[in-house]
């Protein structure tokens, strides 16, 4: 199991700014005008939807690399929105809006059939799709 890492997020005595530091690494967060934030840096679910796409892209370029095939570069698009449960027909839930993320994957190298299609299925392995997926328990505390 990966050491435990910790993520701090802090926000200021107004605006919806975040100054966050992920691993060591600066980041920020915030949103857009339009929501009340002054953009100037992305919004929860923009970061949200990075992490898997950079789960994703790592976890082809190590399978791919692993197994000798010819990927030269991933590119991942993700989007978020919500839909009606009922236009999921894969999904449990029946009623009510679910969350939709889309990831659409561009493979660029000489790959056959097989190692796009198997790409694409390992891509559905990558920890964050996977802990996404997952029944996820958030505990909460003061200090």
């Amino acid at each position: 199991m990966n050491e435990l890492r910790e993520v701090i997020v802090k926000g200021g005595p107004s605006g919806l700014n975040q100054q966050i530091l992920a691993g060591g690494h600066p980041l920020l967060a915030d949103e857009p005008l339009e929501a009340g934030g002054t953009d100037t840096g992305p919004n929860p679910y923009d970061l949200l939807l990075a992490a898997l796409g950079a789960c994703t892209s790592m976890t082809l370029r190590l399978y791919a690399d692993r197994k000798g095939f010819k990927l030269k570069g991933i590119t991942v698009r993700l989007r978020h929105n919500k839909i009606h449960a009922q236009d999921c027909k894969a999904c449990e839930t029946k009623t009510g809006l679910i969350d939709r993320i889309e990831r659409e994957i561009t493979l660029e190298g000489d790959l056959t059939e097989e190692q796009r299609q198997r790409l694409l299925e390992i891509a559905g392995r990558c920890p964050v799709a996977r802990t996404l997926k997952s029944e996820i328990d958030i505990e909460d505390r003061l200090v």
